[in-house]
């Protein structure tokens, strides 16, 4: 069984632009089953493609199982499957040894920028960076399934 122990933060717009940052990965996801104790989520990201299933969420904890499909079937599962899905730019930064997933998104959720970082266990101590702000880990609203049901720009 997979876990993800992960926590969410905002970022900070200003401290993020200055920051030198890597290239980012140009992600497109969807929901093919998204309800508050499960999901089913495709995901398009540069030239790979993935299936993930995850379990409804415990603290920060959750079941997760993902495994990359074939590009043109998951094109295929977009048309036919998704009904919900979501844009979004990722960049990776290590930061105190630590990885660091930034998403920009785009389009219905522009304005949005979130800082993830997983974890071993979830009490493991991390430092933040100082381009972090307000952690949402807790918040439902910042989870990407229901950004893709109800987007940011629409609070």
């Amino acid at each position: 069984m997979g876990i993800e122990i992960e926590r969410k933060f905002l970022v900070d717009h200003d401290k993020w632009q200055l920051l030198p940052k890597p290239q980012g990965c140009i992600m497109r996801q969807g929901y093919i089953v998204n309800e508050p104790d499960r999901t089913i989520r495709l995901r398009l990201a540069g030239d790979k493609a993935y299936l993930t299933f995850k379990s409804g969420t415990s603290g920060i904890s959750r079941r997760e199982y993902e495994y990359e499909i074939p590009v043109n079937e998951a094109a295929e599962l977009f048309e036919q499957f998704v009904k919900a899905g979501l844009q979004k730019t990722r960049y990776c930064i290590t930061y105190m040894d630590k990885l660091w997933e930034v998403d920009v998104f785009e389009g219905d959720n522009y304005g949005l920028i979130i800082a993830e970082i997983e974890l071993k266990r979830e009490d493991e101590p991390f430092e933040l960076p100082e381009w972090v702000t307000t952690e949402v880990s807790e918040d439902a609203r910042y989870y990407n399934a229901n950004l893709s049901l109800k987007p940011y720009n629409t609070w």
